[in-house]
């Protein structure tokens, strides 16, 4: 396959630098409610279109926002006093030979389920006042979107994957994921907005965590700081599964006891009192913010799976690159980056660039011909991304 290049990096690991920074938002917080609920508008939409026409017709739903509301959230108790507002707007094809798509309908039930399924104590019909604007797509996009077998690309851009996560990312992952799927379900006080920074500085780890607490599930000042140290010795004791590292962990710094200042919440989420949140803001599709790696600025969330290069390429690189460290032996470190051009087909990319930092004694021209299979196959079967996109198999933030 042409425009495949392979090279060594000469470049310091990640596990060998001084200072690594890694950052994990959470299923509640603001930016991942907006990336959650975009890419769920796309999904559903996708399903809609396969089960009526039998294609994915042309869409992109990844310019959600969500303007923050107001609550009085207090010990035992609290209420929304305005509603968050979230704008779901984007592009969708609503008529296809003659067949209309209640495409606005299918997008907004999906945002309404989203947030069910999700945010125990926010009330999509009345915490939330939901205001749709999918417009149709422009002709020229759609032209391209429909040309040949294969899709074309609709932009020139790219899309960027590591592999192996380092010992940190791997951690501050698995720290909010736990937080949300075990801790949360047996203590009801904890909020789905949860946000783990992590610091490395050599061998030690600091694990700053912000977490929301329900307001109606904590009586007093007291009960909220036994919880909030539960949950900081609970962090740290499952840290030491990640890493054998020393891990300090700090848990809503910013409370103020003295002043009654705590991180309370009505329905587990700081965008019911002041945090706004966009699409794209957040994790990347690796679900991990990581400043000292190679990113991407696309959103992947919400883009349609078909020939928006700006989701797929960030997702076909992220596999390339798990694959590529998987199979190829030797890899301490692989960046996989696909360059798009517009109108042409996206298993044929502009570029795709496959750099390595090899073990001690292994040769990355002896790794080529086994790195570029790797690529080869993804780029033959470009439809396996969609097929697991829409059946929610891969994770976009």
């Amino acid at each position: 396959m042409k425009n495949i290049y392979v090279e060594e990096l000469v470049h310091t690991p990640i596990e060998s630098q001084r200072i690594e920074i890694v950052e994990r938002k959470g299923i509640g917080h603001p930016d991942s409610l907006a990336d959650g609920i975009a890419e769920e508008m796309s999904r559903a939409i996708s399903r809609e279109y396969l089960r009526r026409l039998g294609v994915v017709l042309h869409h992109n739903t990844d310019e959600a926002q969500i303007v923050a509301g107001r609550a009085n959230p207090y010990f035992g108790g609290g209420e929304v006093i305005e509603p968050i507002y979230i704008l779901l707007v984007g592009r969708a094809t609503k008529k296809f030979n003659d067949i209309f798509i209640p495409t606005d309908k299918i997008a907004l039930k999906a945002a309404k389920n989203y947030v069910k399924n999700y945010m125990r104590y926010l009330d999509p019909e009345s915490d939330i006042i939901f205001d749709i604007k999918l417009g149709e797509g422009s002709t020229s996009l759609k032209e391209v979107f429909k040309k040949g077998v294969v899709p074309c690309a609709n932009d020139t851009s790219f899309g960027i994957g590591f592999a192996p996560l380092s010992e940190t990312e791997n951690l501050v992952k698995n720290v909010e994921k736990r937080i949300y799927s075990e801790f949360r379900k047996k203590n009801p006080a904890i909020g789905e907005d949860v946000k783990v920074m992590g610091l490395r500085e050599d061998n030690k780890i600091t694990l700053t965590v912000a977490c929301a607490f329900i307001s109606e599930n904590v009586r007093n000042v007291e009960e909220y700081i036994t919880l909030k140290d539960e949950l900081g010795k609970w962090v740290k004791d499952i840290s030491h599964e990640y890493t054998e590292r020393e891990v300090t962990v700090n848990v809503n710094t910013a409370d103020d006891y003295e002043k009654d200042c705590v991180y309370l919440t009505v329905t587990g989420t700081s965008a019911e009192n002041g945090d706004d949140g966009s699409v794209g803001r957040g994790n990347r599709c690796n679900g991990l913010i990581t400043p000292g790696r190679p990113m991407s600025m696309e959103a992947t969330s919400g883009k349609n799976p078909i020939n928006h290069v700006g989701k797929i390429y960030n997702l076909l690189a992220t596999q390339i690159a798990s694959d590529c460290y998987e199979v190829v032996e030797g890899i301490r470190e692989v960046h996989v980056r696909i360059l798009s051009q517009i109108a042409k087909p996206v298993n044929d990319p502009k570029a795709l660039s496959i750099q390595i930092i090899p073990e001690k004694g292994h040769n990355v021209e002896k790794m080529e011909s086994k790195v570029r299979t790797v690529a080869e196959q993804w780029l033959d079967d470009t439809s396996k991304i969609t097929e697991m996109v829409i059946n929610g198999e891969l994770e976009t933030f």
